[in-house]
């Protein structure tokens, strides 16, 4: 099992675009939008040869916190030889919950960040940029 995941880049299939789009019109975005705040492609995770987590955006697998890669730093605490287990499948199940999270995140974004500008003179008294 490997310890970080081992991620295989690839093109988004159709079916993937139009799941995408529909997420990104919840949120007033294009799938252009949408692409640009995840990846134009996204990455299969294998966990061994036969398991794997399919269609993690790139830059959700590349999303870091603290400077740390968020979804490899968990998976390479959860290293066979270090957690001393296979993963269980709760644990995998909560790896996609993660992925899902990320995701939600990098969409609010835009919606984020005009709240910000929008409430930036009244908060801070700072001159909006």
């Amino acid at each position: 099992m490997p310890g970080q995941g081992l991620p295989t880049e690839r093109p988004w299939s159709t079916a993937e675009r139009e799941k995408i789009a529909a997420l990104a019109a919840t949120e007033s975005l294009t799938l252009e939008d949408a692409l640009a705040l995840l990846g134009q492609i996204c990455v299969d995770v294998y966990l061994n040869g036969e398991s794997f987590w399919s269609a993690v955006p790139t830059n959700v697998w590349s999303y870091t916190l603290g400077g740390y890669q968020v979804l490899k730093k968990w998976l390479s605490y959860r290293e066979l030889d270090i957690f001393g287990r296979p993963l269980h499948p709760e644990e995998a199940a909560y790896f996609a919950q993660v992925v899902r999270r990320i995701t939600a995140i990098l969409l609010l974004g835009p919606a984020l960040d005009a709240n910000y500008q929008a409430i930036l003179t009244t908060a801070t008294g700072l001159p909006t940029v």
